[in-house]
């Protein structure tokens, strides 16, 4: 399969490098751009992960700065405030991830879908680690008949750090967003102070302190399930199997309430875990993000339209992926 090259925007940092190493693993003979403001940087990253070019480039710029080259599709890796990338892609009829904005962001990227609705498939990238959450979740909630209660609990090893644009992204967030968007009771509510506060167990049954963040999970799985009552959380902190002496992981707790399909009270508790952190299991899900834009999975490419990363992955073949790197999707006992 003949394909015009798939554009890195911050292709250089440590998510554009395993969202490069994943595609490459799956996809050996797809080119890739590595897109940066430092030249020298992105040729570098370009060196190391093969059949790539590093390419400067330049926001205020119309076509990048990139001239008459074409592309296949647009994957950004930091908050693109400009929306250059998108205002590109969109112009070249070609698809586009983004995974960096807050859920209080996306309505420049929205207006801009609206406007434009036939040109491009556009992925709302900001689910927690692009899809690794909402996937499991709803491949967990096959087995209810009805769901009450979602709560998701992101244990970050604080030594996973995932380089300098992830560290900025999320003071950012921070920020501008202290208080953590939240369904209760059918409603949605902003979580803040006190209110904002929980405890959960990690994988290991350590309790954890965690606070309320807004992540763009909530909406989805609402929306997906119809619970009345979603809500994300989380904690930096050490993982469980640094705690048992072995490298740090990252671990994010999923837990469901309601009833079977045959009307029993049922409740789940798991986990998704990845023994390299973060960023490797970011870049997996963006990968197959694009994968799947793109029909490199064998399937007709996905059509324009808005999208989260949940309505493009399949759970089956991600979850195998994710197994085949070593990390899994653990059923927890219920405490």
């Amino acid at each position: 399969m003949s394909l015009n090259p798939i554009l890195l925007m911050g292709g250089s940092g440590a998510i554009g490098h395993h969202t490069a190493r994943a595609l490459r693993a799956a996809h050996p003979d797809v080119p890739l751009l590595i897109g940066g403001r430092d030249l020298g940087k992105a040729q570098r990253a370009a060196e190391q992960i093969g059949g790539a070019q590093g390419v400067v480039i330049d926001p205020a710029a119309e076509d990048l700065g990139l001239g008459n080259r074409s592309v296949s599709g647009v994957a950004v890796f930091y908050m693109d405030h400009a929306l250059a990338g998108l205002r590109y892609a969109q112009k070249r009829g070609v698809p586009h991830l983004s995974i960096s904005s807050g859920v209080f962001e996306i309505a420049p990227e929205i207006a801009t879908y609206m406007h434009s609705p036939g040109t491009s498939a556009i992925v709302l990238g900001y689910e927690w680690l692009v899809g690794a959450t909402t996937v499991s979740t709803l491949d967990i909630a096959k087995a209810f008949g009805r769901i009450d209660d979602i709560s998701i609990n992101a244990l970050v090893d604080e030594q996973d750090t995932g380089g300098p644009t992830v560290a900025t992204d999320f003071e950012h967030l921070n920020r501008m967003l202290p208080a953590a968007l939240t369904r209760r009771d059918g409603v949605y509510v902003w979580r803040e102070g006190e209110d904002s506060k929980v405890i959960f167990r990690a994988v290991d049954g350590t309790e954890i302190e965690a606070s309320g963040f807004s992540s763009i999970d909530v909406v989805g799985l609402a929306a997906a399930t119809g619970a009345p009552n979603v809500q994300f959380n989380m904690a930096i902190g050490v993982s469980s199997t640094r705690r048992q002496g072995k490298p740090m992981s990252t671990e994010i707790i999923i837990e469901l309430r309601g009833e079977d399909l045959n009307g029993e009270p049922l409740r789940t508790r798991h986990a998704v875990v990845h023994p390299r952190g973060a960023a490797p299991l970011t870049g997996l899900s963006v990968a197959m993000n694009l994968e799947r834009l793109l029909g490199l999975d064998g399937r007709p490419a996905t059509p324009p339209g808005l999208y989260f990363p949940y309505q493009l992955l399949d759970a089956a073949t991600y979850l195998e992926r994710l197994r085949q790197e070593g990390g899994e999707l653990r059923e927890l006992q219920v405490q």
